[in-house]
């Protein structure tokens, strides 16, 4: 049995964590949960899951749940300092991180620290601080096994591989709800149509991400990191139907790649029970069922977040970091209502422009040009 801390229980990637969990009593435990304004989720999750410790990030809503939670047996913590808690408990084996954005960053770089199995859903972590992170479970004999299905992908068509015979790895893109269309397509288009993922049940922002390819972007940034590879060894395909979830193309021209439908509980799954596979109760794929695979360059003219993201990692340093923070930041402005489509890569280069990078961050450099990125977007509206 694997005794598991998820941070961002509420969320898309928690939530089916814990529907894993629910199917498979035998195989996990859940030790500690986190959330941060659901707070009647959360108090359903600890009455069916009965974790010993639950951090909330917003300290208000800590001392709500505090309130309403019948169960003398678990331990309700708050904060920065709650997540952090939790992804170090000594029980623990393995950390989910699936909280959304740079918060992730800190409790996985703990966790990775007090020598947790690493279950990597904040893609943000890698994004911002990769070398660091990546160094640090190195030096401590940790795993980080991705859960983004891309990654997921790749990682297992890796398996039994020397990643010296790489020649390049392929990520797949649906290309989100507006694939197909132009700039003057896009210009008056709301968050509500930018929701409509036409595969994918994710939550909001990387559903937005997904719109703008941003998350393609990010996915790159992750990818070099992740399997320690240039930036012209990472390619970004189109690929509507999203049944390869990516690919591996190695020096003799052979090509890898990992099929499945779109459902994150299998990739989820495998980062649970990694190195095993286990049987699940998810629909499986039904070749007789696909008309066809097609495949299309990412339009970079219509979509320039993923330009500016292989940008922003060939610049290096805490560039990624500034693109992570606008891109934050700006999304959930969209989201709001405040901005435009393309007010999301036209603040982000600017944001870009006017840094200075730092060429070797440290963890405390790249929280400061995190909170000064977003100090600046916030103040640009």
């Amino acid at each position: 049995m694997k005794r598991i801390s998820i941070l961002g229980s509420t969320g898309s990637i928690g939530t089916q964590t814990l529907d894993i969990v629910r199917n498979n009593p035998d195989l996990f435990k859940v030790i500690a949960i986190s959330g941060n304004t659901n707070i009647e989720l959360l108090r359903k999750q600890i009455e069916e899951f009965k974790p010993k410790y639950v951090a909330v990030y917003d300290k208000k809503n800590a001392q709500k749940l505090k309130e309403i939670v019948k169960n003398d047996g678990v331990e309700i913590l708050a904060g920065l300092e709650g997540l952090n808690a939790i992804a170090t408990i000594d029980e623990v084996d393995v950390v989910v991180t699936s909280v959304v954005g740079n918060i992730g960053l800190l409790p996985t770089f703990n966790a990775i620290k007090a020598k947790k199995t690493i279950a990597l859903a904040n893609k943000e972590t890698l994004v911002t601080a990769g070398e660091i992170i990546m160094n640090e479970a190195s030096k401590n004999g940790v795993s980080i096994i991705p859960v983004d299905s891309e990654h997921s992908a790749i990682f297992q068509c890796l398996n039994g591989n020397d990643i010296l015979n790489v020649e390049k790895i392929i990520l797949t893109a649906s290309g989100g709800p507006f694939r197909g269309l132009k700039r003057n397509d896009l210009l008056s288009v709301t968050s509500k149509d930018a929701l409509k993922h036409p595969n994918w049940n994710m939550g909001k922002k990387i559903t937005i991400d997904s719109a703008t390819l941003m998350n393609k972007g990010l996915e790159v940034i992750e990818a070099k990191w992740l399997f320690n590879l240039e930036i012209d060894q990472i390619d970004v395909i189109i690929h509507p139907q999203s049944i390869i979830h990516s690919m591996v193309e190695f020096i003799d021209g052979s090509i890898l790649a990992q099929l499945g439908i779109p459902d994150m509980k299998l990739p989820i799954q495998y980062a649970l029970t990694y190195p095993l596979r286990i049987k699940s109760n998810m629909s499986k794929l039904d070749f007789n069922q696909i008309a066809s695979l097609t495949f299309e360059k990412p339009d970079t003219n219509t979509f320039p977040c993923l330009k500016l993201a292989y940008e922003a990692l060939k610049i290096g340093g805490s560039m990624p970091t500034v693109l992570n923070a606008s891109n934050e930041e700006l999304v959930y402005l969209f989201l709001n209502g405040k901005i435009g489509f393309y007010d999301i890569p036209d603040k982000i280069e600017k944001a870009m422009k006017r840094h200075n990078p730092i060429k070797n961050p440290s963890i405390e450099d790249i929280l400061l040009v995190d909170k000064e990125t977003r100090e600046y977007i916030n103040n640009s509206f």
